[in-house]
């Protein structure tokens, strides 16, 4: 509240705040130039390439969300810039496809993921080592001092229920078209991995908000939940989707699992300092 009002007021821009929103909103025009490039060339078709791309704009929305964040210095705008820089790239990368008879894709396509992957580099870069982005986001005194690790151990197990709805939808396509498994086995795996992913959004944001309230129980039970999905994830995406899916669909919850961990031992010394 400011002022007498419930609207809360952005801080003062900087130079350097300034400097990155322009750099996001860059990011996301390119990503969804990009992915309208990888569909130009794009040899699959159905339901798997509509998820992945639906997806892929989505990202493109996440990073306009992000400007917002870096405009009102919250410090959450760290682990969710880590977090969509991360998945952004693999998105893209989950619609290249080579073109036919030949190992690599059309250049285009290459240097459109070039592209994307080293904008969301200095999008990490200028959130992490710019010292005027920090000084922007820290300037602002938030309601309640949470370390920055347990606030990217959140953000990042907020995203595993999405990073395993992506690839369950692909493998839901996959039953009426060509399933690697019969579909005795297929079917029940798919409704598993649906429920699964739901369950674990649900249980991922109530553990992962008791957690920034320095619960050591808490810490222990997402630690568990980032190990399970890091064994769990790869597996369906592997005998579902084969091992073009769980290179495209396991390798971005890999990543934002071990975040998660890395960022619940980097504040286990002090949770609530």
């Amino acid at each position: 509240m400011n002022g007498g009002g419930w609207f809360e007021r952005p801080p003062p821009p900087t130079a350097a705040s300034r400097r990155l929103r322009r750099l996001l909103l860059l990011t996301a025009l390119a990503t969804v130039v990009v992915d309208v490039i990888n569909l130009r060339y794009s040899a699959e078709a159905g339901l798997g390439l509509g998820v992945r791309t639906v997806w892929a704009a989505l990202r493109a929305a996440g990073l306009l969300f992000l400007m917002r964040e870096v405009r009102y210095g919250r410090l959450t705008a760290r682990p969710l810039g880590l977090i969509l820089s991360v998945t952004t790239v693999f998105a893209s990368a989950r619609l290249v496809q080579p073109k036919e008879g030949a190992l690599l894709p059309r250049g285009p396509v290459i240097a459109g993921l070039v592209v994307v992957a080293a904008l969301c580099a200095a999008v990490v870069w200028q959130l992490f080592r710019s010292p005027g982005v920090e000084e922007h986001l820290t300037r602002r005194r938030p309601r309640r001092v949470v370390p920055p690790w347990v606030l990217t151990a959140r953000v990042a197990a907020l995203s595993y229920s999405a990073l395993m709805f992506v690839p369950c939808l692909v493998a839901l396509g996959s039953l009426f078209e060509t399933p690697r498994l019969r579909p005795e086995i297929s079917v029940p795996l798919v409704v598993s991995w649906f429920v699964l992913a739901l369950a674990i959004g649900l249980v991922a944001g109530i553990i992962s908000f008791i957690t920034l309230w320095g619960h050591g129980w808490a810490r222990l039970l997402l630690a568990m939940l980032s190990a399970f999905v890091l064994l769990v994830q790869p597996t369906l995406c592997y005998l579902l989707l084969g091992l073009d899916g769980l290179i495209r669909d396991g390798t971005p919850m890999v990543l934002a699992a071990l975040v998660c961990l890395y960022g619940l031992a980097r504040s286990r010394v002090s949770p609530s300092a």
